[in-house]
């Protein structure tokens, strides 16, 4: 029995950051207001369908689809904000708008594994829905920037950003592209035709070489963009520059979906590889409408956990609980054990573990193994006086205490 390509097991050690991950992110949602929203790991198809595009290549390539033994068609969640807009339109929350949620779960995607990329791996995002504004922006950028910098690793990271204008901005970019891709229309990847006719801006994400070779002398958006988008965009620089909080424009950086308007932008690395992408988001005001919801405007972000994880400061993401070993060295001291244990994970901060298996010997090189701050060792003579042995192991020194000392020394 092997475990699925493109999966992972997360053993203690892993789990631990894993979780202490999620923490850190969990803390600094709530501490900017945000709410916790969960959704489910699969949608109808349409759901990711309608948000993501038939032509994209999360749709077209990578999603885990099937049918049910209803004979409905069925997807794994390739992203987060599909399921969130969903939820706004099925659960009536425009009556609750603005919304700030927060999530973190599973996400499944059909790709060739390698470091920083995985079929099953987990993201953790925010979604902001009802507020039109490029504060909302910021607040969302400061929110992840905030979030690196609690682990370590702000300055391994580069913010880049771009504009993607209004719909008006958009509409002329588009027409401009498909003038521009018209002439090399022969020479486009087969992916890159059919986006031609149904989204030109996702043939500037393509990774065809040949594809790239065009891209390269394609018409900026930047030649497009009205006063309104040029406007809002110059707002959101000011406003970043004003946080110190660094940044480096990106006229390459583009979401190639429809509803995507004005700010896009990446949190990127040079030390996972070809997976560089951190976090990545942008505002999405036409997504819930497309949806057949009302027009609700929406900006969010999401990034990967277990590239977080690799990049982070291990010593900002580690367990800060230390290890109280108990030892019986009897039967009497195995059920005074489990007793003490109780009573010291009830009224101090240690994690408390008896040591099973073996003489007194063998349990205390385990408790060892296990790096234990302390051990303790307890047999029928310290059930019977009340007294314990409390041993540091880094120094091997050892205190004879009562049972009253003992938690007063402790806590």
């Amino acid at each position: 029995m092997q475990r699925v390509r493109g999966t992972q097991d997360w053993l203690e050690q892993e789990s631990s950051y894993f979780r202490n991950m999620e923490r850190a992110f969990y803390d600094k949602a709530q501490r900017f207001g945000f709410g916790e929203i969960r959704t489910p790991i699969f949608e109808h198809s349409e759901v990711f369908h309608r948000t993501l595009g038939e032509t994209s290549d999360v749709v077209s390539k990578e999603t885990y689809t099937f049918k049910d033994r209803s004979d409905e068609s069925l997807t794994l969640r390739p992203e987060g904000t599909a399921g969130i807009a969903r939820a706004f339109i099925s659960e009536g929350l425009a009556q609750k708008i603005p919304l700030k949620l927060y999530y973190c779960g599973p996400m499944f995607r059909y790709e060739r594994p390698q470091k920083g990329r995985l079929r099953q791996f987990h993201q953790i995002g925010v979604e902001v829905l009802g507020i039109e504004s490029y504060l909302m922006d910021i607040e969302c950028l400061q929110l992840g920037f905030e979030l690196l910098k609690s682990i370590g690793i702000e300055e391994k990271c580069k913010l880049l950003l771009n504009t993607l204008g209004d719909v008006d901005s958009r509409a002329q970019y588009r027409n401009t592209l498909v003038a521009y891709y018209e002439k090399y229309k022969n020479d486009l990847s087969a992916d890159s035709k059919v986006r031609l006719e149904r989204n030109p801006l996702r043939i500037l994400d393509s990774k065809d070489e040949g594809d790239k070779k065009i891209n390269a002398t394609a018409p900026k958006l930047e030649g497009s963009l009205n006063e309104a988008s040029k406007k809002y965009f110059d707002a959101l620089v000011n406003g970043l520059t004003a946080l110190e909080i660094p940044f480096e424009k990106s006229s390459q950086l583009v979401r190639g979906l429809d509803y995507y308007t004005h700010t896009v932008f990446e949190f990127v690395t040079t030390e996972l590889g070809a997976q560089g992408t951190v976090l990545a988001g942008g505002r999405y005001d036409g997504l819930i409408e497309t949806m057949g919801g009302p027009r609700t405007p929406g900006v969010g972000w999401a990034a990967g956990v277990e590239r977080l994880v690799e990049l982070a400061d291990k010593n900002l993401i580690s367990d800060d609980l230390k290890l109280i070993a108990l030892v019986p060295a009897d039967e009497v001291g195995e059920i005074e054990s489990l007793r003490l244990a109780n009573q010291l994970r009830s009224e101090t901060k240690y994690k408390v573990e008896v040591i099973y298996g073996g003489n007194v010997g063998k349990k205390m090189k385990k408790a060892s193994n296990k790096n234990a701050a302390y051990s303790i060792i307890i047999g029928s003579q310290e059930a019977e006086k009340k007294e314990f042995g409390l041993k540091t192991m880094a120094t091997g020194e050892q205190v004879t205490l009562s049972l009253g000392d003992l938690l007063n020394k402790l806590k």
